[in-house]
């Protein structure tokens, strides 16, 4: 099972560490989408950064 994780809102304003959380998932510009496995690491980060992104499951 894949996570399809969008970034929908940007990180300017926010936290360091919210912004740090948005590279590390491999997030760059409004709208981009990446895919990460769904693990318990990629949940945490996503948690952290629930208000800036949306989530999908994939298969």
């Amino acid at each position: 099972m894949n996570l399809k994780i969008k970034l929908v809102k940007s990180p300017i304003g926010y936290a360091q560490d919210q912004k740090d959380t948005v590279k590390a998932l491999g997030l760059r510009k409004l709208g981009q989408e990446v895919v990460r496995p769904d693990n318990a690491p990629i949940r945490g980060m996503v948690f952290k950064i629930k208000h800036l992104v949306s989530v999908e499951e994939t298969k």
